[in-house]
């Protein structure tokens, strides 16, 4: 086969069939809405879960338990180790350099740094959330941190 005689299979290209133009056009008058009801209403949107007015599954089940989803709180974590990577002595870190160098992804979250990883880099920390061994790690190699 050559390259200049390449086409789609039949019936892979189909015209978008456009309704509610015309009682010729195969689709008009009521436009694939059916007739009456909700559904056939401008505007006429159910949500999921809608049975017709009865009461939904989801309200007739009664709730057990507890979730704390709604009042989890996201907090964007950052390891010694990839610090220790991306960071030459005496440098400060602090949200800003941390979003530079690609290890958080947004600063509207709160960040806090674990001690995971070797660490042994003089830094200067600008931050007030950390772990406890991030904490050890951090005055054991002799850089500083300064409440922010």
């Amino acid at each position: 086969m050559s390259d200049f005689n390449l086409h789609p299979p039949k019936g892979a290209n189909t015209r978008k069939f456009i309704i509610g133009r015309g009682q010729s056009s195969g689709k008009g008058t009521t436009a694939g809405r059916g007739t009456k009801g909700q559904k056939a209403r401008s505007g006429g949107k159910t949500y999921p879960g809608f049975e017709g007015g009865q009461m939904p599954l989801y309200r007739r089940l009664a709730q057990r338990g507890f979730s704390n989803y709604p009042f989890k709180k996201n907090v964007q974590i950052v390891n010694l180790g990839e610090i220790d990577k991306k960071y030459n002595d005496g440098e400060n870190v602090d949200i800003d350099s941390l979003l530079e160098r690609g290890l958080i992804s947004r600063t509207t979250l709160p960040t806090k740094i674990l001690g995971e990883g070797n660490f042994s880099k003089k830094l200067i920390f600008k931050f007030s959330v950390f772990s406890q061994s991030a904490k050890e790690k951090i005055e054991k190699a002799g850089s500083s941190i300064v409440e922010s």
